[in-house]
């Protein structure tokens, strides 16, 4: 990500009480060694990003997309073949008359549960 992005999310946790507990020590330590890592991540990038073996960068201002972006790249990496099922039907309902027993010769679960007008609700 940007330094201002970083900058911005480091701010954000300080300024706001339910994200304070986000920003560690470690947060703080890496606030000040910041460029020393970024030119230790650009070093090792240097020596060890080889065709065969890429490292990959990820832009990672918005997360959400970030996120998006890398699923969608890995899974362009792996072959694939499409495995759809092919479409189900559904045979003839059996027509023949049947009667069952009585429901008050069956034993049920106690409803404890019901769905009304959609909403699940408990009953007493």
């Amino acid at each position: 990500m940007s330094d201002e992005e970083q900058e911005r999310r480091f701010q954000e946790r300080i300024k706001d009480p339910t994200k304070r507990w986000k920003l560690s020590p470690m947060d703080l330590e890496s606030c000040r060694r910041w460029v020393e890592y970024s030119r230790a991540k650009d070093e090792m990038f240097a020596h060890t990003d080889i065709k065969q073996i890429p490292w990959y960068v990820v832009d990672a201002d918005n997360k959400k997309c970030a996120r998006l972006n890398v699923i969608r790249h890995l899974l362009s990496m792996i072959p694939y073949e499409d495995l759809t099922p092919e479409p189900i039907q559904l045979p003839p309902l059996d027509r023949r008359k049947y009667v069952r027993p009585p429901i008050a010769e069956q034993n049920f679960v106690p409803e404890r549960y019901q769905r009304r007008g959609g909403i699940l609700t408990r009953v007493e």
